[in-house]
């Protein structure tokens, strides 16, 4: 090694702590993670919370409000996404800075974990369905835009119903399934069919949809997407046109408009999302997922979530570390908007 070299380093580093550079934006993102006796909070210690945010019991004055939506009534496998909310809250060392965007999202706007929607039955899918449109209602009234923590993903429907009541939005939706599925064993609420709802109750865009990751057992159920003029990327596709290409195909189907982003984490390959309900071998990697949310920055995000982590299916908890990072790069995308 150049013994020059090493002298400046040792010069100018030898005697700084955790928090002292030359970058400015490093510095200053280093600042603002500091705590208030100057140092770093335990990850480890204190109530969890959704990325580690405050804890508020209401709304009032927040930019984003980070949702539990502990509700899986909707499965048609195997059970247990009302746990995700509590398992993505157990998961530390998320964030806070994002490299991407050169900055730390908390910092940026008003945002806390207000807890999760209260439901009057935990055995009526059509009343949990009911409440969770009055809860998101609540938040659009007060100019508070959701970002939420699944159960199943019957939960979208309700939120796309409070979000587009004015005007239909657009969606990038990521997931093993298009979700557009019809009646299912005598109901038309589950977790296979929330979009084609949304778009029949005139919430939902279908021209300004995009799914991304299809594939699986049920392939043969999304003739709906196709006919309403959604976007489908089936997973060979995906492999064909790569991550850059995708992610130009969602930002020119989206637009400029009010958009949605929604992902289920089985459209990621069981190998990272064992934890979920309806696994489908051969999806997302991590990364591609990740690069695929980054690289939709500046888009208008009135809202998002990550649903169907099923904790209980994944001692490793892969599923439930890979929802956290999910949930703060729509976290990101909402914080910095158009930077």
């Amino acid at each position: 090694m150049d013994k020059a070299k090493l002298r400046q380093l040792r010069e100018r580093y030898a005697d700084r702590d955790v928090f002292d550079g030359d970058d400015p934006v490093l510095t200053e993102a280093a600042r603002q993670v500091q705590s208030g006796d100057g140092k770093r909070s335990l990850p480890y210690s204190g109530i969890p919370t959704l990325l580690g945010l405050p804890q508020a019991s209401s709304a009032a004055g927040l930019d984003i409000a980070l949702v539990g939506v502990p509700m899986d009534l909707g499965v048609s496998n195997r059970p247990g996404a009302r746990f995700g909310p509590r398992a993505v809250r157990s998961i530390e060392r998320i964030g806070p800075y994002h490299p991407t965007f050169r900055g730390v999202p908390k910092s940026a706007v008003r945002a806390a974990d207000v807890g999760d929607v209260p439901f009057r039955s935990r055995y009526s899918l059509e009343q949990s369905l009911e409440d969770i449109e009055l809860y998101y209602d609540a938040l659009k009234a007060q100019g508070v835009r959701p970002l939420s923590v699944g159960g199943d993903h019957s939960i979208t429907y309700p939120i796309l119903k409070a979000l587009g009541k004015s005007a239909p939005v657009g969606l990038v939706h990521i997931d093993a399934h298009c979700d557009t599925m019809g009646a299912y064993d005598g109901s038309k609420f589950h977790h296979g069919g929330p979009f084609r709802l949304a778009v029949l109750d005139g919430v939902l865009d279908p021209e300004r949809t995009i799914q991304i990751g299809i594939r699986g057992a049920s392939n043969m159920f999304w003739e709906f997407s196709h006919a309403s003029g959604m976007t489908v990327i089936y997973m060979e596709d995906f492999m064909r046109m790569g991550v850059t290409e995708v992610a130009e195909r969602a930002r020119a189907v989206v637009g400029d408009g009010p958009m949605y982003i929604s992902v289920d984490v089985d459209g990621f390959d069981p190998a990272y999302a064992p934890g979920t309900g309806t696994p489908e071998a051969g999806g997302l990697e991590a990364r591609e997922g990740l690069a695929l949310l980054r690289a939709l920055g500046g888009l208008d995000v009135i809202g998002a979530d990550v649903v169907e982590v099923a904790p209980q299916y994944d001692p490793t908890t892969n599923t439930s570390q890979l929802a956290a990072q999910l949930l703060f790069e729509e976290f990101a995308l909402m914080a910095f908007g158009s930077r």
